[in-house]
């Protein structure tokens, strides 16, 4: 996949002008949640042009990814849905997918039987591994041609955002 270079301060468009909207938003927060929703769409359609040519989605990355964080002992299922990026109801339907592409297993806690464990195969590793050479390079692209500081500070108002959302 070719990557196309950063735009150009004379490129930038406003969400405005990209969605075509005629009048102004009534509000800068309405602009911002407009820019906001626009970006995270281009963020996630960049890094699916990369994951989903591997076999699997980006959902199913996310979880191969949070496996490899826990190590050899794994993680229940509710654990790895209450970690993941996106969350949703239909972790277990992801895991049953990596499970039948052999990029993770699953086996019975031998303390608690209850409970059911997942852990990443050598395979799911090997996926990872070469996913990360490859999105090493978006990443580049999308710091969009912000400096080191300016990226710390995004990540420090998305951070204080997400904090003022309510929990529910």
């Amino acid at each position: 996949e070719q990557l196309s270079p950063v735009a150009m301060p004379s490129e930038i468009r406003s969400v405005a002008e990209e969605i075509a909207q005629d009048r102004p938003f009534p509000r800068p927060v309405q602009e911002a949640l407009v820019t906001l929703l626009r970006t995270t769409d281009e963020v996630r359609r960049l890094l699916s042009s990369f994951v989903e040519p591997q076999g699997v989605t980006l959902q199913q990355y996310n979880v191969l990814r949070i496996l490899r964080g826990a190590g050899s002992g794994g993680l229940p299922t509710l654990e790895i849905g209450r970690r993941m990026l996106e969350r949703q109801p239909g972790v277990t339907r992801l895991v049953d997918r990596l499970v039948a592409k052999e990029l993770v297993r699953r086996a019975r806690d031998s303390e608690d039987r209850r409970q059911v464990m997942c852990s990443i195969r050598p395979e799911g590793l090997t996926l990872l591994s070469s996913l990360d050479e490859e999105l090493e390079g978006v990443g580049h692209i999308l710091s969009g041609g912000l400096g080191e500081s300016e990226i710390r500070g995004l990540t420090d108002l998305l951070n204080r955002l997400r904090a003022s959302i309510p929990q529910r």
